[in-house]
């Protein structure tokens, strides 16, 4: 037994000598050499950001001791910088592992921001490859550089908020109304202006970014808008990704009841998006079928002085009867055409010859656009 366990610890002790004698060896299997020539883009290309499109970053492979993976990082630094503190970092394709990365003009847009490169302008980043295998990390000698001019937009926030004398929340940034995100890049906003300033940014707290609509109803960083208009409700319309923006009022919203050929009554705004029409009668109309009660949402919105219908109405273009146990989905509101009949909703049964509620909402507090009708 003793033989067995002295054999065992001999061994053992080999195993041990063994690989420290392979200690030095296995460092140099580290070893990976650095890019030694950068293929594309050319030095000094220019790059119009605003555009739909990406650029091809592609460069010579790397070299490791032991003829294994290699892994790629494309660097990013202002113009003049040495790369000790980049701007951005980003693998290449294949997570790494590819000697090439197509890198979308949005991102690149984003990291023209990181160098201070403002909107609608141009400026210069440079770019370098680093190789590395374990934590042997290696730089590219061959730096180049790429000119870049940014559209008139902006990265897109997470969130956004309308604040300012001229809002409906005043000065008080926790009271600041929410934009609703409507696209990837997109905001828009139904709310009451009176004459004051506004401004719109990313968070209700703190200190968020700015941002304001010039007079070129442009969208702008870090100032604020004079809004000298008519006290109305307005819908605004933002776009971060070119900087446009649009205004329109919304001057009449109201139901339209197919049955009768007729709307039933209008909406009073009641703030944050929302409008209502308290206490009405509604009594559905006898055909020789039954009784009809289909209707939907007509808007009277002006926009440059041209004044428009934008109907709302169902997802669906015929509709059941609902109960009180549909779901809140079968509310929702969605742009409509004006076909007399089509899209539109039908009251529940109880609401005939009644007085009801009825609220309309369209902003962040709820999931999608949509309505509400309560029996009194």
């Amino acid at each position: 037994m003793k033989s067995a366990i002295g054999k065992i610890l001999v061994v053992f002790a080999l195993f041990l000598g063994l690989v420290s004698c392979e200690d030095d060896d296995s460092l140099n299997i580290a070893e990976v050499s650095e890019v030694e020539a950068l293929y594309s883009p050319e030095n000094n290309v220019f790059y119009n950001l605003g555009a739909q499109s990406s650029a091809i970053f592609e460069w010579q492979a790397s070299k490791s001791a032991d003829n294994g993976v290699v892994l790629y990082d494309v660097v990013f630094d202002e113009e003049g910088g040495d790369f000790s503190e980049p701007l951005y970092v980003t693998p290449s394709d294949g997570q790494g592992f590819s000697n090439k990365l197509n890198l979308s003009f949005t991102r690149l847009n984003e990291i023209a921001t990181m160098a201070g490169i403002a909107s609608e302008s141009t400026g210069k980043l440079q770019w370098t490859v680093w190789s590395s295998k374990g934590l042997n990390v290696k730089q590219s000698s061959e730096i180049r550089t790429i000119e870049v001019e940014r559209p008139a937009g902006f990265p897109t926030p997470d969130e956004l908020f309308l604040t300012g004398a001229a809002s409906e929340g005043g000065d008080d940034l926790a009271a600041a109304i929410p934009f609703v995100k409507t696209g990837a890049t997109t905001y828009e906003v139904y709310t009451k202006l009176k004459p004051g300033t506004y401004k719109m940014v990313t968070r209700n707290s703190g200190e968020p970014e700015s941002f304001y609509i010039d007079s070129e109803s442009k969208l702008k960083k870090d100032g604020e808008t004079t809004f000298s208009g008519t006290e109305a409700v307005y819908r605004i319309r933002l776009d971060f990704s070119d900087g446009t923006t649009s205004m329109a009022t919304i001057d009449k919203v109201e139901l339209w009841f197919p049955p009768n050929g007729d709307y039933l009554f209008s909406f009073d705004y009641a703030g944050n998006g929302t409008w209502e029409a308290l206490d009405k009668y509604i009594e559905f109309k006898q055909e020789s079928w039954g009784r009809d009660e289909r209707y939907k949402f007509k808007f009277t919105v002006t926009t440059g002085g041209d004044t428009q219908e934008e109907w709302f109405g169902s997802v669906n273009a015929d509709n059941n009867r609902p109960s009180t146990d549909t779901s809140d989905s079968f509310y929702y509101m969605v742009p409509v055409s004006d076909d007399y009949w089509a899209n539109t909703f039908k009251f529940r049964t109880e609401i005939d010859e009644a007085n009801s509620d009825l609220k309309i909402y369209f902003n962040a507090d709820v999931p999608e656009y949509t309505h509400e009708i309560t029996v009194l």
